[in-house]
């Protein structure tokens, strides 16, 4: 995908060539191909720079457009023609290793005032005392920031937009008649983890966050930017409070989500479905249109439109309620014995 300038500057490796020496990575193929993005194996684009791991089956799923992938060395056979191969003993870490000097977010930090010059601000917009704004950001007319609230460098919030004290939002784009409740937070990185030398190690995000028109996000939700395609919650769509989205999840239009769900990291979630609270879905599941989950669903699998799922893990809600009546039947152990009459 290509970087979106409003929040990411290209620093370096610019070349096939540069990302094999900065990695220490074996190029086989074609190494002078500019570079100008990042993305997933499977979605990569002319440009970008994308990794390989896994079962050797998915071989078949690297784009072709791609200009290098890291692979190891069992891989390299399986990368399209055309694409250049760069070959490591840890093909993700290096990856991340890379893109993360390659590519550097732009942060408030970079900015010594509190509302920078270059940022768009409506005159009919009312930013609260404490407000920040960063470099390029642009606000809309009659929006409404509260106290405390941090924009990040190239944010863009529409018009009527609501937000509430002490959120903050970056890497996002904000639709018109929005409202983003107290202590919100748009557009950080996700959770993804990888193995390295030394432990555990952040995966770097660079995607976005969209909420589109008529969104309301309650107090206390979280909605991540996402890896390399956006994360995106559609017109008209409603979180509760304590809300999260992971990273490239895309909600559809007038979808209902209940306090405290969690929705994994790239889950699709179909126009009109309505999550109760407490439900939590795994990563790459797909909730059908106008799905139903009762509170506290598990779910793992895809579920099909317009079906009504209860329980965890998550199953047709008639089956669920047939599964908890026998239990409750069931479960209760033999009968006591009755007591004996007491004696005079």
């Amino acid at each position: 995908m290509a970087i979106d300038p409003r929040f990411f500057d290209q620093v370096g490796a610019d070349t096939v060539e540069a990302w094999a020496k900065g990695s220490g990575a074996k190029c086989v193929g074609e190494g002078t191909g500019a570079v100008t993005g990042v993305g997933a194996a499977s979605t990569a684009l002319a440009g970008d720079v994308a990794f390989f791991e896994g079962a050797a089956k998915g071989l078949g799923s690297i784009s072709v457009k791609a200009a290098a992938i890291f692979v190891s060395e069992e891989h390299v056979e399986g990368v399209p023609d055309g694409v250049t191969a760069l070959i490591h003993d840890q093909p993700r870490l290096a990856f991340f290793a890379m893109a993360s000097r390659a590519i550097r977010r732009k942060t408030i930090a970079d900015q010594a005032e509190r509302i920078h010059t270059t940022a768009a601000i409506h005159p009919d917009a009312k930013l609260g005392p404490g407000v920040v704004v960063g470099a390029g950001a642009a606000i809309g007319a009659e929006t409404v920031i509260g106290a405390n609230t941090v924009i990040g460098p190239g944010v863009q919030i529409g018009m009527r937009t609501e937000i509430g004290p002490n959120a903050s939002l970056q890497c996002a784009l904000i639709g018109n008649d929005v409202k983003i409740l107290a202590g919100a937070r748009i557009g950080e990185a996700g959770f993804g983890v990888a193995p390295g030398p030394e432990g555990a190690e952040d995966s770097p995000h660079f995607g976005r966050a969209i909420l589109q028109d008529h969104v309301t996000l309650g107090a206390n939700s979280c909605v991540d930017r996402g890896a390399f395609d956006d994360t995106v919650i559609g017109e008209r769509s409603k979180l509760d409070n304590f809300c999260q989205v992971a990273h490239n999840c895309q909600l559809g239009r007038n979808v209902v989500v209940a306090a405290f769900a969690g929705i994994s990291g790239s889950v699709t979630v179909r126009d009109g479905a309505m999550l109760g609270g407490r439900v939590g879905i795994a990563d790459h599941v797909t909730v059908g249109t106008g799905a139903q989950l009762a509170a506290s669903a598990g779910v793992f699998r895809d579920i099909p439109d317009g079906e009504t799922w209860g329980g965890t893990p998550g199953r047709p809600i008639r089956q669920w309620m047939r599964e908890v009546a026998w239990l409750q039947k069931n479960a209760g152990g033999k009968k006591k014995a009755a007591r004996e009459p007491k004696e005079g």
